[in-house]
């Protein structure tokens, strides 16, 4: 059984429009060598149902002859031939089958034609700005300085102990990020209406397909040796499976999940890049958002969620901004992404802390995920994600953001109640 990632009828009838899409987020899709595999396949398809039809037709024959004492010895032997054929044309059939899904599956989402054309981030379009830089009256330090300085972050004993781009959070660092991810959570089950979610963090291949990173992002992931599992790059992954090859109600989406989940990456592909602190780690902790929509309502819900990521920096009061990405930056399985990007003083920069994407129905189609409203047909859901947030980033924004003179952080008042205290002292000590 043939699985798409795309409606290939839609494919089929706009197939050099979707290729200029494409094009623009820097994807040549062949759209000759793709025709000619398409018809290839349906042809085989075609012939053997058709022999299929002759074959019973003639088998029908052939005991019509039996009992008029005929013989038929002529006609089995072309029953047997066309089985044969059939045969042969299932084999081809299934090969081609293979071949096209292999191609199917390494063809990204076609970008919302909402997104801007461009080739790399320097394309990406900035729409909303929210607080301002604060002005500090010290040069302020990063957290890779401040951290170890107030004795909450070691990169010393981590890389002792496992290896670089790993951390060890101590004492108020530590409570820092366990406060940041049950404030996370709290906010969005109370206020953004998501049910909280504690998936497992080891996924098998079906589960990575599904969401889009396999085939093609295997090396960018951890294997476990001897197992189909993998460890998590993200809760997106577990929680978006978890209603694969489901028949969800129509009437009850959206369905919108959080969850707390440590993730996993081999930062394959980012060599050299962000080597100093915690902003490109192999483990991070982060807090998911993930929703399931109608079609109809999936960029209303997209709008939704990224402000609920958003109000996580409001109620932190992190200055950030939201950009809508270019099609040349784009994830390989998003239509249409937002990137929240919060301003840390110690660096002079903003960096993303959260993406928010709609795959539209894409990762639906890998993951046989449908919805059936009342009576009507089976449709493909559309799935959404974002980052809500990720909380080591936020740690970084928080320690850079509040610290003062004296080395101190002063700690945002919505993570107060969480940590009994009103700072981090210049010795490491909530107070």
């Amino acid at each position: 059984m043939l699985v798409s990632m795309h409606d290939l009828a839609y494919f089929r009838a706009h197939l050099e429009a979707i290729a200029a899409r494409l094009q623009q987020r820097g994807f040549s899709l062949d759209v000759e060598e793709f025709r000619s595999l398409d018809a290839r396949r349906r042809a085989a398809v075609t012939e053997a149902e058709e022999l299929r039809a002759r074959r019973n037709a003639e088998s029908q024959e052939i005991g019509r002859r039996k009992k008029a004492g005929e013989d038929t010895s002529a006609l089995q032997a072309d029953v047997r031939a066309l089985g044969d054929r059939i045969a042969e044309l299932e084999e081809q059939a299934k090969a081609l089958d293979e071949e096209f899904r292999a191609r199917l599956a390494s063809i990204p989402n076609v970008p919302h034609e909402s997104v801007p054309a461009g080739a790399s981030s320097d394309d990406n379009v900035e729409i909303k700005r929210w607080g301002a830089p604060r002005d500090f009256a010290f040069q302020p330090n990063a957290h890779w300085d401040l951290g170890p300085q107030l004795g909450i972050l070691d990169f010393e004993r981590a890389a002792r102990i496992t290896g670089a781009r790993f951390a060890v959070y101590m004492g108020a660092g530590a409570k820092l990020e366990r406060a940041l991810i049950n404030f996370m959570l709290d906010l969005h089950t109370r206020e953004h209406g998501y049910t909280e979610v504690l998936p497992p963090f080891l996924v098998n291949s079906a589960s990575l397909y599904g969401t889009g990173q396999l085939p093609k992002f295997a090396a960018d992931l951890f294997k476990c040796e001897n197992f189909d599992f993998w460890l998590i790059p993200t809760a997106e992954v577990p929680v978006t499976n978890l209603h694969r090859e489901e028949t969800l109600d129509g009437d009850a989406l959206p369905i919108r999940y959080c969850a707390f989940t440590p993730c996993f990456r081999s930062e394959a592909g980012s060599y050299g890049r962000d080597v100093r602190g915690i902003i490109r780690q192999h483990q991070f902790q982060k807090v998911e958002l993930v929703n399931f929509t109608r079609p109809d309502q999936s960029y209303t819900e997209l709008e939704r969620l990224t402000e609920s990521a958003e109000h996580v920096l409001e109620r932190l009061g992190l200055p950030y901004r939201r950009v809508v990405l270019c099609t040349g930056d784009m994830g390989f399985a998003s239509a249409k992404t937002y990137d929240l990007e919060v301003w840390m003083p110690g660096q002079q920069a903003f960096r993303e802390i959260s993406s928010c994407s709609n795959f539209e129905s894409f990762q639906a189609r890998r993951a046989g995920i449908r919805f059936r409203t009342g009576k009507g047909k089976a449709e493909y859901a559309h799935t959404l994600n974002g980052s809500g947030l990720a909380v080591g980033r936020t740690w970084v924004a928080v320690v850079e953001n509040c610290q003062q003179e004296d080395g101190s952080i002063v700690l945002p008042e919505a993570l107060r109640p969480y940590l009994n205290a009103e700072r981090i002292d210049a010795q490491g000590r909530l107070v």
